[in-house]
């Protein structure tokens, strides 16, 4: 079967499909169970071709810190289960903590295990190579100036190409490994990563969960959508749809006691978490509002889960699916049928220990196959399809 080209992804003008992808360190490997049951789906809707990737259906992936890893991998055309083997090699090396690293002085990993396998997953190959074969987009932060970057492979886009007046470098000649690398530099376990921006001047950039975006989905939208970004992609239920692959999240529960005798030091830490978690709230409450979806989540006690509530009235501005757990020991029992003891299911929300790998991919297989349904996937989307 022949598939389309990265330009024909970005602009024949077919519904359109994105795909988004959570951080959250080593629980990327929940991501990669999740996603191994959506290519399975999409792979029998053409036949059980067995050289469908999930690049062939999505015509933009992208990615925040261990998503941007994967986002990366998918969008070069590996399988879902190449990334599983890779992501059990990677998480074991990348994740191994040297004697007298603490995080407090120096960061808690070396980087150059994680270089060195980006390296070997990515090559030379660059934001603007024919080896990606549909929309890539990788979140980071560039912290010297505070400003998110979102790095993306559109031709068409503002910075993609060389500027006639000079100045900075253009996306396309981004090193993958490094945009990537950069991506996953979450302050504490790994060190910022220097990039060239322009000549003469180097960026200092960490974690793109340091933004808005550690859940990527809201500026995956805006990348299809807003015209400065140069795709527009039109808007509507049979026209776009979203599909947001998270690594599970955890509710805070602490005494008040507890909080006000934090030292400084663990009080900023927790804050930072927090702030982040509420980001992701705040996201899925605008896609849900914005949208048609069929995997609605409870916001809290008093909004629900927005489904008797659209922008201005409607109509839904596009199609969305959410998949995620909670780490909650009772959750798992009542949603997946999970018997986990609280202890082992708060110790697998830890974003640094490998150990957790095979544990995290078994767990996401299990939730995609109770949260991931065939007909989650309308027809409209299908490739080729000929649904009006």
């Amino acid at each position: 079967m022949k598939y389309r080209t990265r330009d024909e992804h970005f602009f024949d003008p077919s519904p359109k499909r994105i795909l988004a992808l959570d951080g959250g360190g080593i629980r990327g490997a929940l991501t990669l169970g999740y996603l191994a049951r959506i290519e399975n789906i999409l792979r029998q809707r053409v036949g059980g071709d067995p050289d469908f990737r999930l690049c062939n259906y999505f015509d933009l992936i992208g990615g925040t810190s261990t998503g941007s890893i994967i986002a990366t991998g998918l969008a070069m055309g590996f399988s879902v289960e190449k990334l599983q083997q890779l992501y059990l090699s990677l998480s074991n090396e990348v994740f191994k903590k040297p004697l007298l690293r603490l995080g407090v002085f120096s960061s808690k990993f070396p980087s150059e295990p994680l270089l060195e396998a980006l390296s070997e997953f990515f090559g030379d190959n660059t934001l603007g190579s024919d080896k990606l074969r549909t929309g890539l987009m990788v979140m980071t932060k560039r912290l010297d100036t505070g400003s998110p970057w979102v790095l993306h492979n559109n031709p068409k886009g503002k910075y993609f190409n060389p500027r006639s007046t000079g100045g900075g470098i253009a996306n396309r000649d981004y090193l993958l490994r490094e945009i990537v690398r950069a991506s996953t530099a979450a302050p504490h376990y790994f060190e910022p990563e220097e990039i060239s921006v322009a000549q003469g001047v180097v960026g200092a950039f960490v974690d793109g969960g340091v933004s808005p975006y550690n859940n990527p989905t809201l500026q995956l939208l805006l990348l299809a959508t807003l015209e400065g970004y140069g795709l527009k992609w039109p808007l509507g239920v049979d026209k776009l749809l979203v599909v947001s692959v998270g690594t599970g999240y955890r509710e805070v529960r602490l005494e008040a006691k507890e909080v006000l005798e934090m030292p400084a030091i663990q009080l900023a830490a927790q804050s930072v978490l927090s702030i982040m978690g509420d980001c992701d709230w705040l996201g899925q409450t605008v896609l849900q509002w914005l949208s048609h979806s069929a995997t609605p989540w409870k916001i809290d006690s008093e909004m629900g889960d927005l489904q008797s509530d659209v922008l201005s009235g409607g109509p839904e501005l596009l199609t969305y699916l959410r998949y995620t757990l909670a780490y909650d020991s009772a959750w798992l029992k009542d949603n997946l049928n999970v018997d986990l003891a609280e202890e082992e299911t708060a110790s697998l929300f830890a974003m640094d220990n490998p150990k957790n790998v095979e544990k995290l991919s078994d767990l996401g297989a299990i939730a995609a196959s109770v949260q991931v349904k065939e007909d989650h996937f309308p027809a409209i989307f299908d490739l080729y399809s000929t649904a009006s």
